[in-house]
């Protein structure tokens, strides 16, 4: 069963509360999103930690329920 993306949303924003996320259903099918995460929590953090956080998040659906994410990090600029 597809996820719905308000679902990917509130699991990020529960694992990372300062979370700026934004989420685009790529393909009109809830299987292929894109999500733009921006959280203070990323600074200092390589890419792959960052990436890593957000499948954290996500609980173990990804390939699942979750198809595909395409994934952008980053840290909010001061």
């Amino acid at each position: 069963m597809p996820m719905d993306a308000r679902e990917i949303e509130s699991m990020i924003k529960a694992a990372i509360p300062d979370a700026t996320v934004e989420i685009k259903d790529l393909a009109g099918d809830g299987d292929h999103y894109a999500a733009t995460v921006t959280s203070a929590t990323f600074k200092g953090k390589s890419r792959v930690q960052q990436h890593q956080m957000v499948y954290s998040a996500l609980q173990g659906r990804m390939g699942g329920a979750l198809h595909a994410l395409a994934l952008t990090t980053s840290a909010p600029q001061d």
